[in-house]
Parts: C-alpha cells; structure tokens; sequence
C-alpha cells in the first residue's frame, strides 16, 4: 500500500469519524431539546392534576437524569459501542461510586423520605440544618433555601432528615415574642393595661388569641413585661417591627421614667478618710 492509499484511508476514516461527531453533536442537541420539551409537558400535566410542586420538581428531576443516561448509552450504541456492556459497567461503576460515596445515597434516601413524611413542602418558611429560610426546592440529593437576606442556601437531605426541623408555616399563625423594660417607679398594671390597648390597633395583630403582656422577670432596672401579639405567617417581621415602635411610643406618650439599674455600695469605716473614724454613708445609683 503506497502512501496515496494510505492517505485516502486516513481521509476516509477521518470524514467518517468526523460524521458521526458531528451527528452525536446534532443528536445531542436535538434530544437535549426533546427532553425539556418533554419535562415541560410532564410538569404542565402534574399542575393540571394539583399535584404539589414539591413532588414534581423532585420526580422531574429522577426523570430528566434518567432520560441524560439513556441519551449517552443511545450515543455511544451510535458509535458502535457495545451498550449492554457499557450498561453492565455503568452499573459497576455506581456500585463502587455508591461504596465510595455513600452520603449521596444517604442524601438520594433521605429527599425520598422528605417527599413521602412531608414535614415541609415548596414555599414553607423553615429551619433546617441550621438554616432558616423559604424552601425553594427539594432535589433528588440537596435542598435549597433562600435565607431572609437573599442568600440561596443548599443542604444536604441526609443533613435535613437527620437534624431537627422547625416548620414555621405548618401553623395559621404565629408567636412575636418581644420585652418591655420598666422603671421601678412605673405601675405596670397601667403599664400593661396601655400596651395591650395599643397593641390590639398594629395592623394584622390577631384579636384570638388576644395578645398577651404580662410581668416575665424582675431585673435591676424594675419589671420587665413580656410583649407577645399573634399574627398570621406573612405579617410576623410587620408585627414585630410594629411592636417594638408601639412600646417605645406607649411609654413615651405616658411620660415615664427611663429604665435605670440601681446599686447600693456600703462602704469601709476607713474610707471617709485617713483615721477619720468617720463612716462613708451607703451610695446609691
């Protein structure tokens, strides 16, 4: 075989390699295009049967990494190789991924227990793992929440299921608990019979239950009242921006003292002076 053959060889093999790339490329392409266009359809089909979002986004996602793996095994048979054994190693492979990295499997099982035990769903203002946020979607192996301060935070499932979650949405309303500081000198039952009475008026306050003010502790500077409204999920930072205002104005309006710590230091025989003999009378601040 001379060199023309031998190079007419070469560009044969090259153009048809380069087809077939080129066809991959294409098929690629193509199928991305079909999957999205599938997955959107699939998804238009759970909403018009109500099903909760949280269940779709975590079944979309099985079903789009499933429909990819098969894309790749459908490209490789292309370029004529053998997918029953690339299958077989594909599944060897995820035997040892899965004995290597077995907190993704402990993450796949726990998003699978998070959809089935439900103790949150899609749009539930939550703490989990430490976190707090709106949960903004469960995948197959992390979550995602988007903390108050706009910061998109993603956990682990395994970390969720195996801590302690606080489901603030699970109820119709919540709790603001806050503190009012009074002087000594102040009447707190007229205190508390005023900011009951201009707690009631804060928008979205809750009339049932009616909000709570009662004496919680006693402190240096007098009584300290704890301040406790009810509103509904949504309206909660309102209420409690409101009601930190209200207690300030309340007690401003009604003219009383600032809240002072107090101290009474008895002092030495020998302080009044040097061989004095004369007390230092007690101090008070």
């Amino acid at each position: 075989m001379n060199l023309n053959e031998i190079g007419q060889v070469a560009i044969q093999l090259l153009t048809e390699f380069g087809l077939k790339i080129l066809g991959a490329i294409i098929l690629w392409i193509v199928a991305q295009k079909l999957i999205d266009f599938g997955l959107k359809l699939v998804r238009r089909a759970f909403r018009s049967q109500q099903i909760d979002a949280t269940i779709v986004n975590y079944l979309l996602n099985i079903i789009g990494v499933t429909l990819r793996i098969v894309l790749i095994v459908a490209i490789l048979g292309f370029f004529g190789i053998e997918t029953t054994s690339f299958a077989a190693l594909l599944a060897a492979v995820g035997i040892a991924i899965g004995a290597a990295w077995g907190g993704l499997l402990a993450n796949f099982a726990a998003g699978a227990f998070l959809i089935i035990f439900r103790p949150f769903k899609v749009g539930d203002f939550v703490t989990a793992a430490g976190v707090t946020g709106t949960v903004v979607e469960i995948g197959i192996f992390t979550t995602s929440i988007n903390t108050p301060d706009n910061v998109m935070t993603i956990i682990g499932n395994n970390k969720i299921f195996s801590d302690n979650i606080q489901n603030f949405s699970a109820n119709s309303y919540r709790r603001v608990d806050l503190l009012a500081q009074l002087h000594h000198d102040v009447d707190h039952n007229n205190a508390i019979r005023l900011l009951k009475a201009k707690i009631s008026q804060i928008p979205n306050v809750l009339t049932n239950p009616a909000p709570d003010v009662e004496i919680l502790e006693f402190n240096l500077a007098g009584p300290v009242l704890a301040v406790r409204p009810y509103t509904n999920n949504e309206s909660y930072w309102q209420v409690y921006f409101d009601t930190n205002k209200t207690i300030r104005e309340t007690f401003g309006e009604a003219g009383y003292p600032v809240p002072e710590h107090r101290y009474a230091v008895s002092g030495s025989p020998h302080i009044g002076g040097i061989n004095s003999g004369i007390p230092t009378p007690p101090l008070a601040y």
